[in-house]
């Protein structure tokens, strides 16, 4: 007998060590999500937000978690008290548990608290998405269009005549003076996805149809997203930075955009090469003959920090390399290998150098 007493202890003691186990997974995991990152940490999060919309749907996700965490603890205790209590012994071998039939008072509670929490998560969400979605837009807000493409984002900035790539450009917003951005997103050729974790939530590009969302930075900084929809072979490597300038900065960059392209008059053998090859039919660079849309703007293509949409840090090499082999960078990529001889790469590479 007590050794059956034993065993029957042994095998609470180790359903409740599962669930305590359970229970400190949760709660490390929690900890690891809203714990601060370090400042070379690359990866954003969603539980360091600097936007305006960033900052409704990170309380409302703690609402959530919060609400859900609860019904967790709950259910938890009353499962490991029914574990304890009502555990078999060897006087209860023969006999059947206590049945419970037809009463009003559980079927009421398992019925209204369920709904009565569905419906607060209901209207928390309703009220933070018609904050977001439904949000004025003041007479000083930067208008940008979005456009996605396998794989790389068009940016266009309509008031301003400019047209750049990958890397966003917009300025800080602050109580005293705002100025948000509005976002117009569309696709030319399948669905993608913008998301920028730290400024806002995400929302779908989708052929044939415009979508909008908008963003309102606090802090100047660079802020990292992706397209957060399979859209083909390099969806993972379709990156974009947001980069948020001071007023003053924001008007230097774009008055350097404006500029059209200045290359030095020495590398007109590296131009010549840009306008006689399969370059001119993707891509544009402003005051010459090149006037591509299938590919980025590589009018100031050297004021970027990165090519190949966030795959690599534009630098001599990753240029000189993505352009004679797109694949080692980035499989699957939709722009081909150039094929180029070694001398007119070089000259090739010398007049990309001038774009800045």
């Amino acid at each position: 007998m007590a050794e059956k007493h034993k065993a029957e202890w042994r095998v609470v003691v180790g359903r409740a060590t599962g669930i305590l186990v359970l229970l400190t997974g949760i709660l490390l995991a929690a900890g690891l999500c809203t714990a601060t990152p370090q400042p070379d940490n690359p990866i954003p999060s969603i539980f360091q937000p600097h936007s305006t919309p960033a900052d409704s749907i990170f309380h409302l996700s703690l609402f959530v978690l919060g609400i859900t965490a609860l019904i967790f603890l709950v259910v938890a205790v009353l499962l490991t008290y029914a574990v304890v209590k009502f555990r078999n012994t060897a006087g209860d071998a023969q006999r059947e548990p206590a049945q419970v039939y037809g009463s009003t008072q559980i079927e009421l509670a398992w019925t209204v608290i369920p709904i009565l929490i569905v419906v607060v998560l209901f209207l928390a969400t309703a009220r933070v998405i018609h904050a977001i979605q439904d949000a004025p837009k003041p007479a000083a807000a930067l208008e940008v269009t979005v456009i996605g493409h396998q794989f790389w984002w068009e940016f266009r900035y309509p008031a301003l005549g400019i047209v750049t790539a990958n890397e966003l450009h917009i300025p800080v917003s602050d109580s005293a003076h705002p100025t948000p951005t509005f976002l117009k997103l569309l696709s030319a050729d399948t669905d993608h996805s913008f998301w920028v974790p730290q400024l806002a939530g995400k929302t779908d590009l989708i052929p044939n149809r415009v979508n909008e969302m908008w963003l309102d930075p606090h802090q100047t900084g660079i802020f990292l997203g992706q397209c957060a929809q399979y859209c083909g072979t390099q969806h993972a490597k379709m990156l974009l930075r947001v980069s948020v300038e001071s007023p003053e900065a924001f008007e230097a960059w774009v008055s350097t955009q404006k500029q059209p392209a200045n290359p030095d008059e020495k590398e007109i053998a590296g131009k010549r090469v840009f306008e006689t090859t399969a370059c001119v039919n993707c891509h544009t660079v402003a005051g010459t003959n090149a006037t591509g849309r299938f590919g980025p703007d590589l009018t100031h293509l050297m004021s970027r920090h990165t090519l190949a949409s966030g795959a690599c840090e534009n630098t001599k090499e990753n240029l000189h390399l993505w352009i004679q082999n797109p694949d080692a960078i980035k499989p699957g990529a939709l722009m081909p290998a150039m094929k180029l001889s070694d001398s007119d790469l070089d000259a090739l590479m010398r007049y990309l150098e001038t774009l800045q």
